[in-house]
């Protein structure tokens, strides 16, 4: 995957960025989000899962859940939505079958992937989310590496 990066002004902006990292997904299907706390990966994948036909709004922080399963009205694409920070450790990600999620041929969006990091897909991409000086975001999408 060729680099990509999604500058995202305001808050406004989310549904076009969200239609832009759709168009720059290609065939990939692991998607592993870094960014400090309070980035806005959450806030983004909300927008995502819409862009990519999430009709419902279930798309919160599955923080407790740990992983969420979200189906497009379009297509009725699986999504799945990991928030790992809560994960203690690489067990209880086997623990969750997180190998057959990455697997299985459906969308893996997942916050806090430095807790599986050692796990991840060679093809998984790479998205980081900075917060710039002014409060606006970019999104920068590349390979694991």
């Amino acid at each position: 995957m060729t680099s990509t990066t999604i500058h995202i002004p305001t808050l406004e902006a989310l549904p076009e960025a969200a239609r832009e990292f759709v168009a720059a997904m290609g065939d990939n299907t692991v998607f592993a989000f870094y960014g400090e706390m309070g980035a806005g990966k959450t806030t983004f994948i909300a927008e995502l899962s819409h862009a990519l036909g999430v009709e419902d709004d279930p798309t919160g922080s599955p923080s407790f859940a740990i992983i969420n399963e979200y189906r497009s009205d379009t297509t009725a694409e699986l999504i799945y939505h990991f928030d790992l920070y809560r994960l203690e450790s690489l067990e209880e990600a086997y623990d969750i079958g997180i190998e057959d999620y990455f697997d299985s041929g459906a969308l893996c969006l997942i916050e806090w992937p430095e807790r599986v990091d050692t796990i991840l897909p060679d093809d998984t991409v790479r998205v980081d989310v900075k917060v710039n000086d002014d409060g606006s975001r970019t999104l920068t999408l590349g390979p694991l590496e």
